[in-house]
Order: C-alpha cells, then sequence, then structure tokens
C-alpha cells in the first residue's frame, strides 16, 4: 500500500526523473508513429489500388508482418547499426534514433495492412466514378486516403499504443542508458527488478493512463465517423 501512495506522489508531485522517461518515451513512439504513417499508407494505398504479379503473395507477408516479435526486429536493427555492420559508420546505435527506427518497423505494417484493406474496399466502390473523371494514380490514391482518413486515424493511434507498450526492441537497440534511451516500458523492467517499486508502479500507471487514452480515442473517432457517414 505504501508503494501504490508512493507511486502517486511521485506522479502528483512531478518526479523530473518518471516525467522525463515519459516524455522521450513519447518522442520516440510519435515520432517512430509519423514515420511509420509516411511510409505505410501510401504503401497500403498502393497495394490497394494496383494489382500485378505476386501482389498476393506481398498482402500474405503485410499482414503477417503486424506480428513480428519485437526482439527479432531490436536484433535486426542491432546487427545494422553495430560498428561491424553497414550502417555502423551513422554511429546511431544505442540512441533514440535507434529506438525511432527499431519501432517504424514494427509499426509500418500495422499501418499498411489496414490501409490497404481500407483503400481497396473504397476503390471498389468508387472505381467508376473516379475513372469516369479521368483522375490521376496519384489523385486516386489522395482521394481514397482522405475519405478513409477516420478509419486511418484509428490504424494510427493502434500504431501509437504497441509503440508506446514495446520493451524488447527498445531495450536492444537504445540499450536503457538513465537519461538518454530509457523508456517507460525498459525504466518499468529495470526498476522492478532493482526493487524500487513506487517508480515502477508510477511509471505503470502512466502508461495505462496512455493506453487507455489511446483506445478511448479510436472508439470514439469510430463511432463519430460512423455517426457522420450515417
Amino acid at each position: 500500500m505504501s508503494d501504490q501512495f508512493s507511486a502517486w506522489q511521485l506522479i502528483l508531485n512531478g518526479d523530473p526523473a518518471l516525467f522525463a522517461i515519459v516524455r522521450l518515451s513519447l518522442a520516440v513512439s510519435l515520432s517512430a508513429v509519423a514515420l511509420a504513417a509516411l511510409i505505410g499508407m501510401p504503401l497500403g494505398a498502393l497495394l490497394g489500388l494496383t494489382r500485378f504479379p505476386g501482389r498476393s503473395v506481398l498482402v500474405v507477408l503485410l499482414n503477417a508482418l503486424m506480428g513480428l516479435p519485437p526482439v527479432v526486429v531490436g536484433l535486426a536493427v542491432y546487427l545494422l547499426l553495430s560498428r561491424s555492420g553497414p550502417l555502423g559508420a551513422f554511429g546511431i546505435l544505442f540512441t533514440p534514433a535507434a529506438m525511432v527506427i527499431a519501432q517504424t518497423i514494427l509499426i509500418v505494417p500495422i499501418i499498411a495492412a489496414p490501409t490497404r484493406q481500407t483503400v481497396e474496399d473504397l476503390w471498389a466502390e468508387y472505381r467508376d466514378e473516379l475513372t469516369a473523371m479521368d483522375v490521376s494514380p496519384v489523385g486516386r490514391m489522395t482521394t481514397l486516403l482522405w475519405d478513409a482518413r477516420f478509419s486511418l486515424f484509428t490504424a494510427l493511434l493502434a500504431g501509437f499504443g504497441r509503440a508506446a507498450a514495446e520493451v524488447g526492441a527498445v531495450m536492444i537497440v537504445g540499450g536503457n542508458i538513465d537519461g538518454f534511451t530509457r523508456t517507460m516500458t525498459t525504466a518499468v523492467a529495470l526498476e522492478t527488478s532493482k526493487g524500487n517499486l513506487p517508480l515502477a508502479m508510477g511509471l505503470g500507471l502512466v502508461l495505462v493512463a496512455i493506453v487507455l487514452a489511446i483506445n478511448t480515442a479510436a472508439w470514439g473517432t469510430r463511432v463519430w465517423s460512423e455517426r457522420r457517414a450515417g
């Protein structure tokens, strides 16, 4: 009980160490979501609008990648960024940039797969109108992505939720360095093992609050878009 009280005290008193970890976690996760959106949405839309040999294989692969094990992604990024790796010259291993790269790889399929399905469904509905208007391929993609913006916002929230709760990949490529690459999830694991339960519980409470807020926003967006469509 005293640990729970201390955890709330850390939050309510604005503990600098706790909120520094929260700020870094949010910065890394939001950056990863932004990059994943720039990659995943056009990729998903392209797969939804085009037909070519091997497309079905790519769609199946994209859906399968939604369940990528974070530790495998972390290992792959570690090997790429290590001194002996092809990108080792950039020297970004054990930095927030490496964590952003790992999380981006994890999130891209989570955004691209639903984007592909949504755009494909909309294309089936609006194909005749857009073809009759002689809309260019880029114009079709832009139009359908805009029409699907509420559904895609939900996909972005799902990607952010995955990034915020991820521990394996960021632990490997970030190194969990105090004050530099320590996120909420890695700090919870470390502080629990050290017996510093108030800080671990405080971070856990903040993380749960963020996840609840994400799910509430996703639900609210879905309900609002359905009412708007109706």
